[in-house]
């Protein structure tokens, strides 16, 4: 069984990975972690991969740090009051049992997937993307994070009045389990899930890799229409990831590109190399 416990989700994410890198790169995806690891000697990605580790290690402990603030708030009626039943209707509308265990393989493993074997692919020959990348991420979770402390909404079936269902259950009986802990009750807004995904895929596109770019939007496509399916999150947490999602990746191409531009050697842009390798 996929979701057995969070032993196997790992297991089966790092096999998943793998094939990513082999199908969007075309390439052994060992040459990517020595790509990677050439990328190490600078101390400018050093940093940022430090940052990048630095905010994930934060996201983890931000069920922590919300319990020893004490804090009250809750926004769920408010967000119910704009959107009425829209989830509960689209819930409705496409529910089907084969269609489930699609969604969540897709809620639960692609998202981190795709994002892990999108760092590969840029390693072997787009270091604009790469760094694009892991600033976004920080982006992504250092906006993100905020929202899950002062304006937390809860997920969408946990709310009786909305009539949803969690399906996630359907096929992922051991969720509450195995992986809430990786994310609270209440961390609604924005969808993180969304903005991932949706960043992922806007950077494939300025990648100009034509494979990646379908790979990427598909997963994409998948995962915000998981949210809802999966009665997780509201139409308010999506719209919220999707704007979380282009700024963070206009603000990361931004920033990678300077970083390129500030005169490390092993930084040095190598634009018609990086085109070649990714067509």
């Amino acid at each position: 069984m996929l979701y057995q416990s969070m032993n196997h989700i790992v297991l089966y994410t790092v096999l998943i990975v793998i094939l990513l890198l082999w199908v969007g790169s075309k390439r052994n995806p060992i040459l990517a972690l020595v790509s990677m690891g050439k990328e190490l000697r600078s101390y400018k990605f050093l940093i940022l991969l430090a940052a990048v580790f630095g905010v994930l290690t934060l996201n983890k402990y931000e069920l922590q740090i919300e319990e020893r603030m004490h804090l009250t708030s809750d926004f769920t009626p408010f967000v119910f009051g704009l959107e009425g039943h829209f989830v509960q209707q689209l819930q409705q509308l496409f529910y089907s049992p084969w269609l489930t265990p699609v969604i969540v393989f897709f809620y639960i493993f692609m998202l981190q997937a795709v994002l892990a074997a999108s760092l590969g692919i840029y390693a072997l020959g787009n270091r604009v993307m790469l760094y694009a990348t892991c600033y976004a991420i920080i982006l992504n979770y250092a906006i993100a994070i905020p929202f899950y402390l002062f304006v937390p909404v809860n997920e969408v079936w946990s709310y009786a009045p909305a009539g949803v269902k969690f399906t996630m259950l359907d096929a992922f009986p051991r969720f509450e389990q195995e992986y809430r802990q990786l994310s609270g009750l209440n961390n609604c807004f924005p969808s993180l899930h969304t903005s991932i995904s949706v960043t992922v895929a806007l950077l494939a596109f300025r990648s100009g890799n034509r494979i990646w770019m379908v790979i990427s939007s598909i997963s994409a496509a998948f995962i915000v229409f998981g949210i809802f399916y999966l009665g997780i999150h509201w139409l308010t947490d999506m719209i919220g990831g999707v704007l979380l999602a282009v700024v963070s990746t206009s603000l990361g191409v931004q920033f990678s590109k300077l970083t390129l531009r500030s005169g490390d050697p092993a930084l040095a842009l190598q634009t018609r190399a990086s085109r070649a390798n990714i067509r």
